[in-house]
């Protein structure tokens, strides 16, 4: 592929400061681009090595200027990269149409260049949009709508009546639409909760692999537009998240919680059910949360490492610290008698 820059400039809604001729062939990073090449800078470490640079062009932030390299100025280097990168490397599909070796149930309805995968299984009354690309291994249940551009990767499954937008990408080995967690306690047993929602994804969501999406009880769980979800994620029934929130690999999100727009929950963050998460909130890694969080607010107790025989000791410690807590409240008694004779 050879594209000039200035067309390149054109796909990110950027200027060019230099030849907006030059072709570009590839893209790479600062360090190892090469003169057919374009990278990205986005930090003083690297605006001062500009004249070390190697390649083609540079995308740079508006204000940055250097004589020595063809310079794409844009107000946000990394997400511009990222858009051109897309350009040069679109996802690729070693296969086309509807495989022979996929199973159609009845009513089946797709769109137009659609790719559907041997070993893909669709159930009754399923409609995907154009240009679907549904891989090894997937399976549909019954109903199951999917909207335009959508990418869905090996070994994915997604549950009956469950609605998926355009522009969604989920990864491999992800299930959508499985029954939630719920039970009704019954003399010492436990008697299964029918769930008999769905789950509803819009426009522009990425889904990591392995990820397991529960339908709600009643109504939908909801992912929201332009959320991202890391690997190894669980969401419970009936949550809802906010758009364009961000949630890190091990995350667990109990029932019937709504997290906000904007929200970052970092790696192994547990969310306990039925809270709320304002909107902007950052969650820190291993940080459990057991009452509703205020939106803007960053809230972090996740266990920092610590060397092996400092964690014995104070492990050691622990089962003392009541008695402990007694006796420095009696000595603060104490104290507090003598200075008052004292005084």
């Amino acid at each position: 592929m050879e594209i000039p820059l200035k067309r390149l400039a054109e796909h990110v809604g950027g200027h060019v400061k230099g030849d907006g001729d030059k072709i570009i062939r590839g893209v790479a990073p600062f360090e190892t681009a090469a003169a057919a090449d374009i990278s990205f800078a986005d930090g003083p470490k690297f605006f001062k090595r500009l004249h070390q640079c190697d390649a083609g062009a540079v995308i740079v932030p508006e204000e940055t200027d250097s004589d020595t390299s063809n310079l794409l100025q844009v107000a946000n280097p990394k997400a511009a990269f990222a858009r051109i990168i897309s350009l040069f490397h679109p996802p690729a599909v070693s296969f086309e149409g509807i495989s022979p070796r996929a199973v159609l149930g009845e009513g089946f309805r797709g769109g137009k260049d659609i790719a559907v995968a041997a070993s893909v299984t669709i159930w009754n009354g399923v409609c995907v949009g154009d240009r679907v690309v549904l891989n090894h291994g997937v399976v549909l249940g019954d109903e199951v709508t999917i909207g335009n551009d959508t990418i869905v990767y090996p070994n994915v499954t997604i549950l009956d009546r469950c609605r998926i937008g355009s522009r969604v990408i989920i990864q491999a080995g992800t299930v959508i639409g499985s029954d939630g967690y719920g039970f009704a306690p019954d003399g010492g047993a436990h008697v299964k909760i029918p769930h008999l929602g769905i789950v509803q994804i819009d426009d522009d969501v990425e889904i990591g692999a392995a990820n397991t999406i529960d339908r709600a009880t009643f109504g939908k769980t909801w992912i929201q537009k332009g959320v991202k979800t890391d690997n190894l994620v669980q969401i419970a029934h009936n949550v809802t998240v906010g758009e364009h929130t961000l949630i890190v690999a091990q995350v667990g999100i109990a029932g019937s919680t709504t997290i906000g727009r904007h929200v970052i929950l970092a790696a192994k963050a547990g969310i306990a059910g039925h809270l709320s998460l304002g909107d902007n909130c950052i969650i820190g890694p291993m940080t459990g949360i057991g009452k509703s969080v205020e939106p803007g607010q960053i809230l972090s107790a996740g266990l920092p490492g610590i060397p092996h025989r400092q964690w014995l000791r104070m492990q050691r410690v622990l089962p003392e610290l009541p008695e402990l807590k007694k006796r420095i409240a009696a000595l603060e008694k104490e104290v507090a008698r003598l200075t008052g004779e004292v005084e």
